[in-house]
This record gives structure tokens, sequence and C-alpha cells, in this order.
């Protein structure tokens, strides 16, 4: 049996992800009241008709929510195994979801959405502290999410907890404000000097020729994806759940563009956390100038 505890922050995807463990085979509840835990696991446990399931747990179901430590408490002694899975996601992240939404927080009350969000952490602080995953979905798209998902609850694959996201940028258009590592390739000879190459990115093979025939482009990479590498599972130890690796060059289209697709490939070939690549600025020189 697979019993997954779901839950997380109000507005981090809890909803859109039980919909996704629903497609995968799960048998899933939304909402469901942490003392009623004890009862599905039970017959969970004795009924093979529900062998996988996902039960979404939040704050919601504010009846009985103190009495989570004693449900888990309750599980292990019946020996019931069961796996937490949490999402997250930065406080500015939840607000703009919120306000797109033009949803009320439901710890908020009358108050401004970022003093529940405070509250709701310290709420779920127990939860996270105790989850068998993270996921951070301030970054992820939903087919992200659901690919992650995939990894862990169809795949059966290792899941520590950590999203690397590799991103180039423009320096000109400013430092990512997430960004934990700041690379800066413009001491790379620049494409965007070369007529046949201007209008093209690092995305299309010519550019990334271009940039990688000089020896310092390729040493840089090696030492790059070394320096990363060894970073990483350092980052795991300390609980880190997103990692952000920005590469920047002057516009954000050639030479950051390219380095990034040649880290995100190397990375890609390692297992044990989830990866993505964004390129932040790289049609803005065609919007600027339409």
């Amino acid at each position: 049996m697979r019993f997954i505890i779901l839950t997380g922050m109000s507005g981090a995807g809890k909803s859109t992800a039980l919909k996704m463990m629903e497609d995968f085979g799960y048998y899933c509840v939304d909402n469901l009241p942490i003392p009623l835990i004890r009862t599905f696991a039970e017959l969970s446990d004795t009924n093979e008709e529900l062998q996988k399931v996902a039960l979404g747990v939040d704050i919601r179901g504010r009846v009985g929510f103190k009495e989570i430590e004693q449900t888990f408490r309750f599980l292990k002694e019946k020996k019931i195994n069961y796996e937490i899975l949490y999402l997250d996601a930065d406080d500015s992240t939840l607000v703009k979801r919120f306000k797109e939404t033009r949803r009320a927080h439901p710890l908020a009350l009358q108050e401004r959405v970022d003093k529940g969000i405070l509250k709701e952490r310290e709420q779920l602080s127990y939860l996270k502290k105790n989850a068998s995953y993270i996921i951070d979905t301030s970054k992820l798209l939903t087919r992200e999410l659901k690919a992650e998902l995939e990894k862990i609850f169809v795949h059966q694959q290792d899941y520590k907890s950590l999203y690397v996201s590799v991103v180039s940028f423009g320096f000109k258009y400013g430092i990512p404000t997430d960004s934990d590592l700041v690379f800066d390739v413009r001491f790379l000879p620049n494409p965007y000097y070369i007529d046949e190459l201007k209008s093209l990115s690092g995305n299309d093979a010519a550019v990334q020729q271009f940039v990688m025939k000089y020896p310092q482009a390729q040493a840089f990479l090696d030492k790059l994806d070394d320096m990363v590498s060894y970073l990483i599972p350092f980052y795991m130890e300390e609980g880190k759940n997103q990692l952000v690796v920005s590469i920047g060059c002057t516009g954000g289209k050639h030479r950051s563009v390219t380095l990034a697709n040649f880290l995100f490939e190397r990375l890609k070939e390692r297992k044990g956390y989830g990866l993505r690549i964004e390129h932040r600025d790289i049609d803005k020189d065609a919007i600027r100038k339409g």
C-alpha cells in the first residue's frame, strides 16, 4: 500500500497536485479532517482496492488539526506506512497567486494576505519538518510539477526535495532577485557583433558553435559543472528546496543562453533532484525594438 498525505501552503498547488495523483491511479480525497485520517488509513490497510491513496490535508480542515502528531503516532503504532508530500512556495509568489484569483487566504480573515501566510507557516511547521518530500512550486509550470510527481509516485525514483533552476539573463535587465548563484559570462566573445548571428539566440546551433569554440568557454563550463555538482549535495543536507543558478551576459540572448543550455544538459544526466531551465530575457531585445 502507498498512503500519501498531501499538504502544504494554501496557493502552492495542492488541489492541482491531487488531481494529478488521481490521474496516476490514486484514490484521492481533498480537505480531509485530521481525525478521519486514522479511519481512512485502517480502511486502506484492509481493502485491496485502496492500495494507492492520496489525502489532501490543509488548514481549511481546522477540525482536529492539533491532533496531527497523535495521528502520525497512531499510524506508526499500527505499522501503517505513510508519506508526507509538502508543497511550498515563497511568500511573494503566494501573495501574487491569491491576488490573481481574488481569493481570500483562509487564515487572513480581515487582515492582509501576507499575515495569513505567516500564520499558516507557523501552523504547518510540524508537517513540513516531517515531510517525506518537499516541492517548491514558486517557479514550476503545471507540467513541470506533474513531471516531478510522476518521478516520485509513478516511477518510484529517488527524490531529495531539491529543485534546481538554471536561469539565463541579461545584466542590462537586472540580476534575477531569487538567484542563489550568479555567474557572469561577459568575458566571452559576443556573437551579437557577428551579423549572421545577431538575430539568432543561444538556442541556435550556429550561436552555440561560435560561443563554445573558444577554449575559455569550455573550461568555464567544466569548472561550473564541477562546482554546482559539488555544492548540490551540501544544499540538500541543509534542507534547501530551491536552488537558482543564474548565468548572465549583456542582453541575455546569446552567451548566457548557450552556457545555461550546456549546463542544463550536464546536470540532467544526474538523478535525485528536480531540474528546469529558463531563459528569462531571450526575447526582450526583440520586444523593445518592436
